[in-house]
């Protein structure tokens, strides 16, 4: 993982506008006419109407997607009672969650009020401008008080995530546990370490679940709650326990599930030993656990173990549940959060795990493949799922249950809904982050020397994506880097005409005159190529010195694929290789393709474009919906590209016959569904929103995604690769360090899936 630093951290809180949220308009702005209808006099007419029917706030307000995230900064994180002004950066981040994730805005108040009855007036006071609220940092016991006091007079969704969020996703990792070791949850006995609020609504979903109260004893800094003991709250009263047992270490012999929301290294490897066979242990106090991961699995092999840290399996993280559930609760404007809709979500989570997982997720977490088992029995908090499965589960609750005051009929366009309310989407580029950190490998970066790829080289490395190697004259580029106050520790630099470098400069040049022996290659000439940093770092690539390969800055594109053609060659089963763009945006993510090496297609390059582009489509955890795009529509130009595509478009059909591709077409018939389907209802697309875009040639390729990134539509990531044998990307000369960090995330994830690809070859 990489580390923060404590300038890292406030750089990051502090550039640019400070911190980390802000409002914008949803509606026009330009015109005289459109602020007479945003403000006086036409805001009059919206007023009058939630007057007359106070329900109407949630057509013609933002209410109905509005947050409120309220602390008074009484137990912020791992900081305690640092008050709210200090506890505000959390708020904020904790806003930043809600819209990345469910869409869902926030405004995050922090209230100077210890005293819970003021606290809560001074929250319901606030109430009606919001959906729901989400309390957040407040210190045990005057959270459950109130929690309990707004929930029961505010008709808005309220919910506590520290109680409830680690409860909802540590139950559904419970269900699989106890599924997977084979015992049943009323059996089940539970020693619980920590008696705050988190550890109280964990315990208390759990007996809802089905665990039977009296198999679970729960323990706080002073031992074991007992009904002997004279010092407990009413919140630790209810868990009292009149076993004959006073530590933990005398508590969780023969214990099934061990919870720990408490503090590090209070479980000892002797305490899990005198645990029940397979035991369950939930060690999740953080940044360190009850008991570490290596202790903990070294301690016996039948453990199921999780943590409230990433770099292990079983990460219980909030993120799982509390998004969701509000987009939910939201969605069908419900008037609490109650316990059908968490056992909702609890389920939705849980049942999830047992689905296979798309590779995007498993690229993300190593390239193992994921799948139901004891290292995987909640799902990755990535999943791009998360979204549909749970939300739908919450809202479908909500509606059962009767607190929904709007109802959803056609579920299957609540979720398409849903994903378009997202873009899916906005979660590639942290999709793609994670699973580079996850794995991270040798850069090659061309053109070290240049400013823009040095302060990426050094950014990715500090992110954690890569280990960068620089090509390039090293004096050079030592002196720009101290210019540029950038750190080259743990950088490796290549000066390839150096003569400490004839060595391998002799190897490459061999190698690569041998594979290409029988084209008229020599070895002379593949010796002068060595001098060539494409030449040169490709070979680095294609021997196995170096996983990937990024240029472009100082280089044309067309020597740059005639360089990568001879040296790494093409993917078998193609003759040719392209490139994708990804664009994010409100609308949806999009894959347009190829937007920078065939300038000319044939019929034959086309179809090799469709083909890879479906294969990259499907890898980001998508189903491709392609239109073959031109500037005709099916048939109504015989000559030209559009016959070329209307070919393509034949022969895919033909090969692929469950495969949504479709045209030739122009863009707008692509995109506007309605029209499409009144139109031309024939299409295999009927029904279908397109999210990839296959041209009929680079110049209009290219030219659409730069005027899509030049007018700011959406997020461009690329260009992506596709059909190489090995991790080659291009960046450009206009590309900002932004860019080249993109696309060097996108090549170590290339080189984690060449990697898995040799290694299945290897295993035959």
């Amino acid at each position: 993982m990489a580390k923060v630093t404590k300038e890292a951290a406030l750089l990051y809180h502090s550039q640019g506008k400070p911190g980390k949220i802000e409002t914008i308009p949803t509606k026009p702005h330009s015109t005289q006419a459109d602020l007479s209808l945003a403000y006086s006099p036409g805001v009059a007419e919206p007023c009058l109407e939630i007057k007359t029917n106070p329900e109407t706030a949630y057509d013609y307000t933002s209410k109905g997607n509005l947050v409120a995230v309220i602390s008074n900064g009484t137990a912020v994180l791992g900081l305690g009672d640092i008050g709210p002004l200090a506890g505000k950066p959390v708020m904020e981040g904790k806003g930043l969650l809600f819209k990345i994730f469910a869409g869902i805005d926030v405004f995050d108040i922090e209230i100077d009020e210890k005293n819970p009855e003021l606290f809560i007036q001074a929250v319901k006071a606030i109430a009606p401008t919001f959906g729901g609220i989400n309390l957040e940092d407040i210190k045990a016991p005057e959270c459950f008080e109130i929690e309990n006091r707004l929930k029961a007079e505010l008709d808005i969704p309220v919910m506590h995530d520290d109680q409830h969020g680690t409860a909802i996703i540590s139950a559904a990792g419970l269900i699989n546990a106890l599924e997977l070791t084979g015992k049943k949850i009323e059996e089940a006995r539970i020693v619980v370490n920590g008696a705050g609020a988190s550890a109280s609504s964990c315990t208390k979903l759990y007996i809802a679940l089905g665990v039977k109260k009296e198999n679970i004893i729960m323990c706080d800094s002073k031992g074991v709650i007992s009904v002997r003991r004279t010092d407990l709250n009413e919140s630790k009263k209810f868990f009292a326990t009149d076993k004959d047992v006073n530590t933990l270490a005398e508590a969780i012999v023969g214990a099934d599930v061990f919870l720990g929301l408490s503090v590090a290294d209070v479980l000892t490897v002797e305490m899990v030993q005198s645990m029940n066979d397979n035991p369950i242990v939930f060690a999740l106090a953080n940044p360190n656990p009850e008991i570490s991961y290596e202790k903990a699995t070294a301690s016996r092999s039948d453990l199921i173990l999780a943590t409230g840290r990433s770099d292990y399996p079983n990460q219980i993280n909030n993120v799982l549940g509390f998004p969701y559930i509000f987009r939910g609760a939201l969605d069908v404007r419900a008037k609490t959060i109650n316990e059908d809709m968490k056992l909702a979500a609890v389920k939705a989570i849980a049942e999830l795990a047992k689905q296979p997982v798309p590779d995007v997720v498993n690229a993300a977490y190593g390239l193992t493949q994921l799948s139901f088992g004891k290292d995987y029995i909640i799902p990755k908090a990535l999943d791009p799922r998360l979204l549909t499965w749970v939300s739908t589960a919450v809202a479908k609750a909500a509606i059962a249950s009767g607190v929904a005051r709007k109802q959803i009929s056609n579920w299957e366009a609540y979720e398409i809904q849903l994903r378009e309310l997202m873009g899916y989407d906005n979660k590639i580029i942290r999709q793609l982050t994670e699973m580079a950190k996850s794995n991270p490998k040798r850069v090659v970066f061309a053109e070290g020397s240049h400013e823009n790829m040095l302060k990426a080289a050094v950014a990715a490395r500090d992110e954690g994506i890569c280990h960068p190697i620089l090509l390039g004259n090293d004096e050079r580029i030592e002196k720009l880097a101290a210019k540029l106050q950038l750190e080259l520790d743990g950088i490796e630099i290549v000066n390839l005409r150096h003569d400490r470098e004839e060595a391998r400069r002799d190897r490459y040049a061999r190698i690569l005159s041998e594979k290409r022996a029988r084209e008229g290659a020599t070895y002379d000439e593949a010796r002068d190529k060595m001098f060539e940093r494409n030449y040169f770092g490709m070979m680095m690539v294609e021997t196995g010195d170096a996983d990937a390969f990024i240029t472009g800055v100082y280089t044309k594109y067309s020597n740059t694929i005639k360089v990568a053609k001879e040296v790494i060659g093409i993917r078998n089963g193609y003759k040719n290789f392209a490139t994708m763009h990804i664009m994010t945006g409100k609308k949806g993510t999009f894959y347009l393709s190829d937007t920078l090496i065939n300038r000319h297609p044939s019929v034959e390059v086309l179809i090799d474009v469709a083909n890879l582009t479906r294969d990259a489509v499907r890898f980001f955890a998508q189903e491709p919906v392609i239109a073959m795009l031109s500037y005709s529509n099916f048939g109504a130009d015989q000559e030209g590209s559009p016959a070329s595509i209307h070919e393509v478009v034949r022969v895919m059909q033909e090969q692929h016959p469950n495969l949504a591709i479709d045209g030739e077409m122009q863009v707008n018939f692509a995109l506007d569904k309605n029209l499409r389907d009144l139109k031309y209802p024939f299409s295999r697309l009927n029904g279908k929103d397109v999210n990839t875009l296959i041209f009929p040639n680079l110049s209009s390729a290219n030219t659409a995604q730069r005027l899509l990134q030049e007018m700011g539509v959406g997020d461009m990531i690329g260009p992506i690769q596709i059909g190489l044998n090995k991790p080659i990307h291009f960046t450009d000369f206009e590309s900002s360090v932004r860019d080249i960090i993109n696309i060097t995330t996108v090549a170590v994830i290339d080189a984690i899936v060449q990697e898995r690809i040799d290694n299945k070859r290897k295993k035959g």
